[in-house]
């Protein structure tokens, strides 16, 4: 009898997360439906399951760039509002010639070097024609594409609205930050 309600719990409790992430991914932002591979993994994973109802901010990275230094307080950022709900994602890019050889050095930087904990995706494109989904989606919602490495788009919590902020922009205490608590 202890096996059989054992059973039962156990299929009831599949159901309900079946039922959980198939309502999560009719929740989820189109151009947030898309799987892409972790940086320096043999996993890929799609956006959705990142996607909680609140604000997102995606960032197009590169590891050999006088920006990297951003890594750092993105992190901060991250961890400072994730409890929230709250995500960064990295884009690793080779679009304009920064990122690393390799994904083992780009990971070896990101992670090593910086301590990133949030999300991160192997190289891809994220400017022009040939730029992976989100980023052309980021780039026609905002009208701005990326122009260089660490542009960061602050997407609302319902994904429709994208606020663009450009590779200067500091990730703590400014506007990024201000944007993101007032969306909480």
């Amino acid at each position: 009898m202890k096996n059989i309600l054992t059973l039962v719990a156990v299929t009831l409790l599949g159901g309900f997360i079946q039922h959980a992430n198939a309502e999560q991914e009719a929740q989820c932002p189109d151009f947030l439906n898309a799987e892409f591979k972790l940086l320096h993994s043999s996993k890929s994973l799609n956006l959705c399951s990142l996607y909680s109802e609140k604000p997102m901010l995606i960032v197009n990275t590169a590891s050999h760039c006088g920006f990297t230094k951003q890594f750092k307080p993105l992190d901060t950022l991250y961890k400072k509002y994730k409890d929230q709900g709250f995500h960064v994602i990295g884009f690793a890019s080779n679009d304009f010639n920064q990122e690393a050889k390799s994904e083992e050095e780009a990971a070896d930087i990101c992670y090593k070097n910086y301590g990133v904990t949030f999300t991160m995706f192997a190289p891809s494109k994220v400017k022009g024609e040939d730029a992976n989904s989100v980023f052309a989606y980021l780039a026609k919602q905002s009208g701005k594409a990326p122009d260089w490495n660490f542009n960061k788009y602050l997407v609302s919590a319902d994904g429709q609205a994208i606020k663009h902020f450009n590779k200067e922009e500091q990730p703590l205490g400014g506007s990024i930050e201000k944007h993101i608590a007032d969306a909480l």
